[in-house]
């Protein structure tokens, strides 16, 4: 008995240390939430008028540019995955992996070769340890993206979606990452980049409205020319800064729920020791009276 309670001990001390840890890293992610939804926040306004501004022009215009105008023949296709750089974050990781094989293996079926680029550890990992292939691979700013990273990724996607399809070029580009619902809320999402597919917020025009007409200087080859970077490079600042937010709203829901499931097992253990110490107690009291019996009897 003495035994048992000394285990039950050991592990209520161990739990409460493991309590202390995950509770320690709730506050950090609740602290670190706020920001992060702040800064998505106020990046989304910027992204989507610029992509509603090309997508009204993908759909009034007659200008032939590979922003606005989908291929003939898409044969290859890039597909962006951002995950996070760590775990503790319950199934944010797992989530946005699972919609991204979705995803890849939706490309194949309709006869696209898929060409996959990381943004995290966990995505990394999850391509080395299958032994798959992947263009390039971005990590260490999950917690907290930079506008530089972002035009790093963004650059490197304009770059190879220009080339020729002979010279390694994309026909098309997918980003999966996940979206930023509210604090209990985070759902994977999964986006064409480019070509423009939807017009956000679009309206159709009624039967006596004159269609917007647009002026371009110095042409319009030139001014698509000039925002495909643009356009690239803010909705994938826009699209890791949801996914931060993601990830610290997750991570603090995971560690609120590690926190409890750990008082649950203080409970449990110290019900167990204050158990075996009554049985000891009982057991050493029968010794007593059996002795006592014992000796009156002799």
């Amino acid at each position: 008995m003495a035994g048992q309670m000394r285990v039950y001990r050991q592990r209520v001390r161990s739990v409460q240390a493991t309590k202390k840890i995950t509770r320690a890293m709730e506050l950090i992610a609740a602290s670190r939430v706020i920001k992060a939804r702040q800064r998505a926040e106020a990046a989304t306004p910027y992204t989507a008028a610029l992509t509603r501004a090309l997508s009204a022009l993908a759909t009034y215009s007659h200008e032939d540019h590979p922003l606005t105008t989908e291929r003939e023949q898409v044969r290859r296709a890039a597909v962006v995955i951002i995950a996070g750089d760590r775990g503790l974050s319950g199934a944010y990781n797992s989530s946005v992996l699972r919609a991204s094989e979705s995803l890849v293996q939706r490309l194949q079926d309709e006869g696209k070769e898929v060409v996959p680029y990381l943004v995290g550890r966990r995505a990394v990992s999850f391509y080395k340890f299958r032994r798959r292939e992947f263009a390039a691979q971005w990590d260490g700013f999950s917690d907290a993206p930079t506008y530089d990273a972002a035009r790093e990724i963004g650059q490197r996607l304009v770059d190879d979606f220009t080339k020729p399809y002979e010279e390694g070029g994309h026909d098309e580009v997918h980003v999966v990452y996940t979206r930023f619902v509210n604090m209990v809320t985070q759902e994977p999402r999964v986006l064409r980049l480019v070509p423009l597919e939807v017009v956000e917020g679009e309206e159709k025009p009624g039967e006596n409205e004159v269609l917007p007409l647009y002026s371009f200087e110095p042409s319009a080859s030139e001014v698509l020319d000039a925002l495909l970077p643009k356009y690239v490079i803010s909705r994938i600042w826009t699209c890791l800064l949801a996914a931060a937010a993601s990830q610290m709203a997750a991570q603090q829901r995971a560690m609120k729920s590690a926190t409890d499931n750990a008082d649950a097992l203080i409970k449990t253990y110290t019900r167990l020791a204050n158990q075996a110490r009554q049985a000891e107690i009982t057991q050493e009291i029968s010794e007593i009276v059996g002795g006592a019996d014992a000796l009156k009897s002799a």
